[in-house]
């Protein structure tokens, strides 16, 4: 049974078109589409979650550069260029943990590099929207490939744990980890999912539940400190996750709280695999230590929603994510193949 997947970001027109992003801070209420007509409405949607998970905040960001030459046009291609360029710098400031941000945004300033004697501004138009859907297109075909190797490792699973967002949302279609459990759908092979809330924003209550339901795949809503129970009481064979950077040797940058799961999991024998695109992979660092962790505003724990839960003045701490260490990890899953067991050898063979 092959579904409608949800679409997150679309570009709407030709060279003289807008993004169109689903405001993903009004689900799961209601779905809001936000059209997207400069770089400085663009930043503000990834700042504040409209658009989020890895992978579409690259892609948004790589039709971010097409924004930022449309609003060039009339200038000297030298300092359409310039403009163009400065605007990505803007952008790759909008979050410091998801490597997919910076390598779509490279992609996007190497096409500036390979064209520096174009005869108008409109031709640098042409050349960034074109990269631009390479780059949306690409996702689209590694989510799907990601979820073909990782149904394959759900084969005899009847219960999965999540945590956080990693479907159509997060992605172009498809997603990462819940490409997996789409998959395997597709095959006739629908799976029992249990989904962390993912406090404190509750991209897994929000998001993932969400999608689930517009699949018809049977979810059931967990807080976060429920994992252990859960996979104590044997409701889970296996735990799938996304990521927004992999070092080297494997260390894995995902959503606050993640790491937890992965210790529960080894505990109790069950594998936990990550799922990303090789562009998910930072070798410039080896260690989970180098990894640049985002810190939020304090009021997303204390007035979360609206509503104030916390003692006025007290202390917040709120990384937005943390790293799971290679060796609690039992396989990550990408578009090329299936590493494992995760070293440093394995990666570097796998991304190059």
């Amino acid at each position: 049974m092959s579904l409608v997947p949800v679409q997150s970001i679309r570009w709407v027109g030709d060279m003289d078109g807008h993004l169109e992003l689903l405001d993903q801070t009004k689900l799961p209420l209601d779905v809001t589409l936000l059209p997207i007509r400069s770089v400085d409405q663009l930043f503000e949607a990834i700042v504040s979650l409209r658009v989020r998970g890895a992978p579409a905040i690259g892609i948004a960001a790589a039709y971010g550069a097409v924004i930022s030459a449309q609003k060039a046009r009339r200038l000297p291609v030298a300092d359409a260029i310039k403009q163009i360029t400065n605007d990505c710098e803007t952008l790759a400031t909008s979050r410091p943990t998801a490597v997919n941000l910076f390598w779509a945004l490279d992609r996007m300033r190497a096409v500036l590099k390979r064209n520096p004697n174009v005869a108008s501004a409109d031709e640098i138009v042409r050349a960034l929207l074109r990269e631009a859907l390479v780059i949306h297109d690409e996702d689209r075909r590694m989510c799907h490939t990601i979820g073909e190797y990782g149904a394959d490792l759900l084969d005899g699973v009847t219960g999965v744990l999540t945590h956080c967002n990693t479907g159509g949302l997060a992605t172009s279609e498809y997603g990462t980890a819940l490409s997996a459990i789409f998959t395997a759908q597709d095959r006739g092979h629908t799976l029992q999912v249990y989904a962390d809330e993912t406090r404190p924003l509750l991209q897994g209550a929000r998001l993932t539940a969400w999608e689930l339901q517009q699949r018809h795949i049977p979810c059931t809503l967990i807080c976060d400190s429920m994992a252990a129970q859960v996979m104590r009481e044997g409701r889970v064979q296996a735990v799938i996750v996304g990521a927004d950077r992999i070092t080297a040797r494997g260390d894995t940058a995902n959503k606050i709280g993640t790491y937890g799961v992965a210790i529960l999991a080894k505990h109790h024998g069950i594998p936990f695999y990550v799922a990303a695109p090789t562009s998910t992979f930072d070798l410039t660092i080896v260690e989970g230590s180098e990894i640049p962790i985002e810190q939020r505003k304090s009021e997303e724990i204390t007035n979360a929603f609206g509503r104030q839960t916390a003692p006025t003045g007290i202390d917040v701490y709120n990384p937005a994510f943390d790293v799971t260490p290679a060796e609690l990890i039992t396989a990550i899953v990408t578009e090329r193949g299936i590493i494992a067991p995760v070293t440093e050898d394995h990666v570097r063979q796998m991304v190059k």
